[in-house]
């Protein structure tokens, strides 16, 4: 089964404007054991990082 995402970004005044259009994704059969995300890039995030 298939799953689609659509990426889109919303400005401050509530106006939305496609990144990506919808795009049919295939999910992994199995996860490797040592998947590691990288780490955020975030200010919060980075301040907490050693």
């Amino acid at each position: 089964m298939t799953m689609t995402i659509k990426v889109y970004e919303v400005d401050r005044y509530g106006q939305t404007r496609i990144r990506r259009p919808t795009t049919e994704i295939a999910p992994v059969e199995v996860v490797e054991e040592n998947f590691v995300c990288p780490p955020c890039q975030c200010p919060k995030c980075k301040a907490q990082q050693p």
